[in-house]
């Protein structure tokens, strides 16, 4: 008998997001890999993403919040997995969100023990006017930060075993609590297409934010880079393992 699924709790539109992605130690992220799941990986590969996006028309169990409808978002994730009844759910754990809301990151880190931050943020995105550069920013320790990416070509749909469809086709989100549990969370949303991208920004002081473990890791080049078109999206509550 398939499981019920959880009731809904968020539901809004992610839209052009810029994902980074970098290969990266197991030893680095095993600490983190919350009870219950193991680390996922894509051709014995293990990534970290750097990931930013915009919140649009945020409603939270049906209601639009004043004020906080829409808001950028800029994460630091990484992949894992967890059978149940014979299927894989293919999840991601997130190192640190930081979003411009101080109610979103108190809401978020209460529900689900997440990881966020409230920073000052801001982006350019004129990719309706035709613009092909995208970026979101920042501000940390009084240094602004940046993310961002320029566009080739058309969006196309990843193929299924590429890098581009292991990154964003991941439906499931977990979070260690503060007893050493696990909550689970399902996200729904079609498959995205996504842009090549080209010319990769990424600055940020990694050790300060994130912890000197993943400095290594983000120094150079990303393994890939491609932005997501998104889509309309909706996050169910979590729970517990």
């Amino acid at each position: 008998m398939a499981t019920k699924p959880a009731p809904g709790l968020l539901s809004a539109r992610w839209v052009h997001l810029v994902m980074l992605n970098y290969q990266v130690d197991a030893e680095v992220l095993r600490p983190l890999v919350p009870e219950g799941t193991v680390l996922d990986t894509h051709g014995d590969r293990h990534f970290v993403s750097m990931v930013g996006f915009q919140f649009l028309e945020t409603r939270v169990m049906g209601i639009a919040v004043p004020f906080h409808r829409s808001f950028d978002e800029v994460n630091l994730r990484f992949y894992v997995r967890r059978p149940v009844d014979g299927q894989v759910r293919r999840g991601v754990v997130f190192v640190k969100e930081i979003v411009p809301r101080r109610i979103v990151a108190w809401l978020a880190n209460a529900l689900y023990n997440e990881n966020y931050v409230a920073l000052p943020m801001s982006h350019d995105d004129e990719l309706a006017a035709g613009s092909t550069t995208l970026c979101y920013s920042w501000k940390h320790a009084d240094r602004w930060c940046r993310l961002g990416a320029t566009l080739a070509g058309e969006p196309y749909t990843p193929e299924s075993q590429s890098e581009e469809a292991f990154i964003t086709e991941h439906y499931w989100g977990y979070a260690r609590q503060r007893d050493g549990g696990t909550m689970e969370y399902q996200v729904e949303h079609p498959p995205w297409q996504v842009w090549q991208g080209i010319d990769p920004v990424f600055e940020c002081d990694v050790a300060a934010l994130y912890g000197p473990q993943f400095e290594g890791s983000l120094a150079g080049r990303p393994s890939s880079c491609f932005v997501a078109k998104g889509s309309e999206v909706r996050v169910r509550r979590g729970v517990r393992l």
